[in-house]
């Protein structure tokens, strides 16, 4: 019976990567000279820092462009809010791995009011879908790409 998990991840080696290149950047740019700017990574957590506000959405844009060259969606960051204080400013960047409770309902909604012959269980943070007919499969991979459900999805682990 044909299968494929649906999964949200980020290859953590990729955005250390793409953290590594932005900080390259940074540190080469004649706008940043002197000034203290960099991106600091700890588990699923970035920093951005820089002097002032408008550095650290500079700083965010060279971060999305590098994440993008890597393959990586920026749809699974959450952007916190901007803190200045002194001659810095700080903004924390949290990267969103792995299908919550509610998303894995609303996938499986989705995959329920399609009323194709598929069946649909979750399993910890991914959802797992099987049918009997591939194409049937493949029309719930579509349904899922349009739904724009605020997180990427991949879909893994195909079984013919």
């Amino acid at each position: 019976m044909p299968s494929f998990d649906v999964v949200s991840e980020v290859n953590m080696h990729e955005l250390s990567n793409a953290i590594d290149q932005t900080n390259r950047e940074v540190s080469t740019r004649f706008d940043f000279k002197g000034s203290n700017s960099r991106v600091e990574h700890k588990d699923e957590e970035i920093t951005l820092i820089a002097p002032a506000e408008f550095q650290i959405h500079q700083i965010f844009d060279i971060f999305q462009n590098k994440l993008s060259k890597r393959k990586i969606d920026a749809g699974c960051l959450e952007k916190g809010d901007i803190k200045e204080s002194n001659n810095e400013a700080r903004q924390i960047i949290i990267v969103r791995q792995g299908l919550d409770k509610e998303l894995t309902r609303k996938v499986t909604k989705l995959i329920k009011e399609s009323k194709l012959k598929v069946q649909s269980t979750i399993q910890g943070d991914q959802v797992r879908v099987s049918g009997k007919k591939r194409d049937d499969l493949q029309e719930i991979m579509t349904i899922l790409k349009d739904a724009n459900l605020g997180l990427p999805l991949q879909y893994t682990n195909f079984r013919d």
